[in-house]
This record gives C-alpha cells, sequence and structure tokens, in this order.
C-alpha cells in the first residue's frame, strides 16, 4: 500500500469520527479534545528536543483544543465552516501540487508549490459555495463569508507552513507515525490549529 492510499483509508476512518465528536459536543467532544492533547504531548516529547518549539506547540495545541470547544459552546455552525474550509483549503493544495509542478513556494516547506497555494483557495471557495446550498446568507454577509473563507484558507496555509518550519528546525519530515499515510496530530491538524484559534478571536470580538 503506497502512502497516497494509506493516506486516504485513514481519513476515511479519521475524518467521520471527528466529525462525530465535535458534532456530539459536550463530554464525547471534551474525552475527544483530551486524547489529542496527550497524543500531541507524547508527539512533542518525544519527537522535538528543542525546547522553544515545545513551548511554542504546546501553547498552540492548547489554545487550538480550548477553541474547538468555545466555539462548538458558542457558535456549532461557525466551526462547522472553518473545519470544513480548512479541509478544503488542504485537499486542493495537495491536489493541485500533485498534478501542477508548478515553482516551490517557500524552502521552509520543498513540496509546498504555487500551484497547490492556487488549489487551496480554489477548493476553499468551492466549499463556500456548497455550503450556501445549505445556508441562506443575505447581499453584505455573502461580501463577509467570501473574505472570511479566503481568510481562513490563508491561515491554515500559514499554519502549515509554520508547523513546517518547526519541523524543519528538528529535520525531521513528519511529527509522528499515529495516522498512517499523513504522520502525526500535528501533521494532520496544522493548519487546523491557527484557523480555530483565529475564527474563536473573530467570533469572541464579535460578541
Amino acid at each position: 500500500m503506497n502512502n497516497l492510499q494509506k493516506r486516504i483509508l485513514t481519513s476515511i476512518i479519521i475524518l467521520p469520527l471527528s466529525i462525530f465528536f465535535v458534532v456530539k459536543g459536550g463530554y464525547l467532544l471534551t474525552f475527544f479534545l483530551i486524547l489529542i492533547l496527550f497524543a500531541g504531548m507524547y508527539e512533542l516529547f518525544s519527537v522535538f528536543k528543542k525546547r522553544q518549539s515545545i513551548i511554542f506547540l504546546s501553547l498552540i495545541l492548547i489554545l487550538s483544543l480550548f477553541s474547538i470547544y468555545y466555539l462548538r459552546e458558542q457558535m456549532p455552525d461557525f466551526l462547522y465552516f472553518a473545519i470544513a474550509v480548512t479541509i478544503s483549503s488542504d485537499i486542493g493544495g495537495y491536489i493541485f501540487g500533485k498534478i501542477f509542478k508548478w515553482k516551490k513556494l517557500t524552502k521552509i516547506s520543498p513540496n509546498k508549490t504555487y500551484s497547490g497555494v492556487l488549489g487551496s483557495y480554489l477548493f476553499s471557495i468551492i466549499c463556500l459555495f456548497i455550503w450556501m446550498e445549505f445556508i441562506s446568507f443575505g447581499f453584505f454577509i455573502h461580501y463577509k463569508v467570501l473574505l472570511m473563507t479566503i481568510i481562513f484558507s490563508t491561515v491554515a496555509q500559514i499554519g502549515d507552513l509554520t508547523i513546517s518550519y518547526f519541523k524543519r528546525l528538528e529535520k525531521i519530515k513528519d511529527t509522528g507515525k499515529v495516522l498512517p499515510g499523513h504522520g502525526g496530530i500535528f501533521d494532520r491538524i496544522d493548519g487546523l490549529m491557527f484557523v480555530v484559534m483565529m475564527a474563536a478571536i473573530y467570533h469572541h470580538l464579535q460578541l
């Protein structure tokens, strides 16, 4: 089984489970987030050696998990939308990056290309249009949600590069092997951590 097949199989198993816990909320979501916290902290202390990396990534992990819980309690639809856009952005970047071999984006992550960036934005906007089929917005809200979609995709990509930067400092390819085809916990939720934190801050400021 090649890496792509492992990636697809893992996603088929992990994604529905994650959606189940997030949608259910309450104690089930708390249990799920604690499980991710322990798995993530295990990765940090077993793979990363630099103290500043461990401190920074621990803080990001804790704040992002808290943000997920906060948004699930305060505005679940906004959380679902943020997750959907992040996943779409990740898929778009992966597909376009594999199909179109454009110029490399940065030395921080050799696999990141300009075509991947384009794919991330394109798939995120497609996700928005699909989302709009189920939720009706006014014209002004359309503009705000489109802007928020682009921001979410941008933050997801920056988050991905941020984690790649710390992995590069440690000279490692993946943060772990718990998710076949994906790597570790941080490899899978790199962009999402930053998106949900930004979404939580945005929602709090709107109150």
